[in-house]
């Protein structure tokens, strides 16, 4: 029942914000419309234009759903967050030019360009976006772009430069995590790890020519949406991740071998 309130709300919202003058586009994303949302996920909802709109206006929306909401936050992408006074669901709330979603689609899907970790993810993002306003067609015509065979070149080329960063080119992850578990530095350590992993799941995604979806739940994802995944793959992912310090480096040798194995 809740859940019906949430997305009655929800399109009350959008009534609201498609009134904006700056608005051309909105879309909800993230873990409501990619199927692996919780009780704890929020709404992640994406407002297009080509400048922001006033914030005294954003606010004036919030306040008929939440009780303080935190406007015009600039800790990632320009937002508004709250929660909504009814149902206590949170909100999330990114505005962005249209003009950098096209450019990252160009740069990555369109010219097949790889980066350490996390490639496809704003790929991953408007494909799955719910079009939930569309002024002129952009963003049926931006997913339109993205809804395509996963381009070979783009998997080979995010296998090349992730997976020689795991352990093969000098100065790698690997040899970082060897440096920072040497220094007992465990807050490096960690750092270290994390962005290996980061790799290390761009490789996989890749390899199975998947979009990477961010860096929730990936453990999960992988295993359901993944045919090829390397040897003893979940517990290694969780040793690496929070594994005492000693297994550390040993584990993430094992990851590599284990997915070289596999490419």
């Amino acid at each position: 029942m809740q859940i019906n309130r949430n997305h009655e709300i929800l399109m009350e919202m959008v009534e609201h914000y498609k009134n904006l003058k700056e608005v051309e586009s909105i879309g909800l994303g993230g873990s409501s419309t990619a199927q692996m949302a919780d009780n704890k996920s929020d709404y992640d909802i994406y407002i297009y234009g080509k400048s922001e709109p006033q914030v005294e206006e954003r606010r004036k929306i919030a306040e008929k759903y939440a009780d303080k909401p935190e406007i015009d936050n600039h800790y990632f992408e320009t937002g508004d967050t709250f929660r909504l006074r009814e149902t206590g669901k949170p909100i999330d709330i990114m505005y962005r030019n249209p003009e950098f979603i096209e450019g990252n689609i160009k740069w990555v899907w369109e010219g097949h360009n790889a980066s350490l970790g996390y490639t496809t993810c704003f790929v991953d993002n408007i494909k799955k976006t719910e079009i939930l306003y569309d002024k002129n067609g952009w963003l049926k015509d931006v997913k339109e772009r993205v809804n395509t065979p996963y381009p070979e070149k783009l998997a080979e080329n995010i296998i090349k430069k992730n997976f020689a960063y795991l352990k093969d080119a000098m100065f790698s992850y690997r040899d970082q995590i060897a440096s920072a578990v040497e220094r007992l530095d465990f807050v490096s350590i960690n750092h270290r790890c994390a962005a290996f992993l980061a790799s290390y799941f761009d490789t996989i995604f890749a390899k199975n020519r998947v979009l990477n979806p961010g860096e929730k739940k990936l453990i999960p994802f992988a295993l359901k949406n993944c045919k090829i995944l390397p040897e003893n793959f979940e517990q290694d992912v969780k040793t690496l991740a929070v594994g005492d310090i000693e297994k550390r480096l040993p584990t993430a040798d094992k990851m590599v071998e284990n997915l070289r194995k596999i490419l």
